[in-house]
């Protein structure tokens, strides 16, 4: 049997390029090698490409934070790409989980595994996503939204009007349309990268600042007290959904060290909640995957809001961590599909949704 000639492409040029180091090399560690001739890409922080020249059968799993060794420049990134059989880009929040990686890949008319450029861009922006969420009338958290220009802010309303506002105006906007405590987020990035979460005024204005820090878009969501839930979704036409796993964060909320670098943070799967919710919780997950095009995989993040067990969508992560702890494999490993099956599925429904574009 002729082996797929897969490339695997880790690193990249967001915030999140050590997560995407430790996901990037998981997956190699666990590709089945008597299916695929593997080809380690790796994505330096200044958008350089190289190869990574370690033999396959030695490269581990590296810690979040360690770096890559044994690295080749590669020339020219178009054609080494248009040797290869299917792409498998392990790539993390901008330029990998956001429409780039894949227009590039569209162009070059190679199969990848994960979500196509729609909907990689649309789930990247939390602000857009939010959009398509309240057309598929899915509960979600309230939110303002305000963008940064130079040294401006400019709130945007529901109907994209724009009025430039003072920190203090945002404070007002706030206090009027939501209720501490409140989480503000960059509207492009990932694994928590840029969030806060602000009690009062004080604590709003320095979250907000560092918000713009990430991105000129900033999202200044509800805070929501519940319990944290995520379910996988895996599948192109007919995707589905795996059972539900509960987050315990070690710290306030599941911040960037909590997710990656605090051992008391813990996962629950499934989680210990009526089988009603859980249900309500897949045909969600299922719903949200439909309503933003998504393809091949996508993990759906929720809240069950105490008070009231109503469930309320975080959001959709297209490319989710691929580490040895991420709950997207851990959930599909207790659905009993393993690491390397998983792999495996997601390399078929990349080249079945590739077949079945018009030509």
């Amino acid at each position: 049997m002729n082996k797929l000639k897969l490339g695997v492409i880790l690193g990249g040029m967001s915030t999140e390029h050590d997560v995407s180091i430790t996901s990037g090399t998981s997956v190699i560690k666990n590709l089945d090698k008597t299916k695929y001739d593997i080809y380690p890409i790796y994505i330096d922080r200044n958008g350089e490409w190289f190869q990574y020249n370690k033999r396959i059968e030695d490269i581990e799993i590296l810690e979040v934070g360690e770096k890559i060794e044994e690295i080749a420049p590669i020339a020219n990134p178009i054609e080494y790409l248009k040797k290869l059989d299917v792409i498998f880009p392990v790539l993390h929040g901008l330029y990998g989980e956001d429409g780039t990686i894949q227009g590039l890949l569209e162009l070059l008319k190679l199969p990848y595994v994960g979500c196509k450029v729609l909907s990689s861009s649309v789930c990247m922006d939390k602000v857009y996503t939010k959009i398509i969420l309240k057309k598929a009338q899915i509960d979600q958290a309230d939110y303002i939204y305000i963008k940064k220009n130079n040294s401006e802010y400019i709130y945007v309303d529901e109907n994209f009007s724009e009025k430039i506002v003072s920190m203090n105006d945002i404070t007002e906007l706030v206090e009027n349309k939501l209720t501490y405590p409140v989480f503000v987020k960059p509207s492009n990035s990932g694994s928590s990268v840029g969030i806060n979460k602000a009690h009062n005024g004080e604590e709003l204005k320095k979250a907000v600042e560092y918000a713009s820090k990430f991105d000129f878009k900033i999202l200044i969501e509800q805070g929501i007290m519940g319990r944290e839930v995520e379910c996988a979704v895996l599948g192109n036409e007919n995707p589905e959904a795996s059972c539900v796993g509960e987050i315990l964060p070690a710290e306030e909320f599941y911040t960037f060290d909590a997710k990656y670098k605090n051992a008391e943070s813990r996962v629950v799967m499934p989680a210990e909640i009526p089988e009603e919710i859980s249900e309500e919780i897949r045909k969600k997950a299922v719903k949200a995957f439909k309503s933003v095009a998504a393809t091949g995989l996508a993990r759906v993040d929720f809240f069950i809001e105490d008070k009231t067990n109503k469930v309320i969508i975080n959001e959709i992560n297209t490319l989710p961590g691929f580490t040895q702890i991420s709950m997207y494999p851990k959930l599909w490993e207790q659905m009993g599909l393993t690491y390397t099956k998983l792999l495996d599925k997601l390399i078929e429904l990349s080249i079945e949704s590739k077949n079945k574009e018009v030509k």
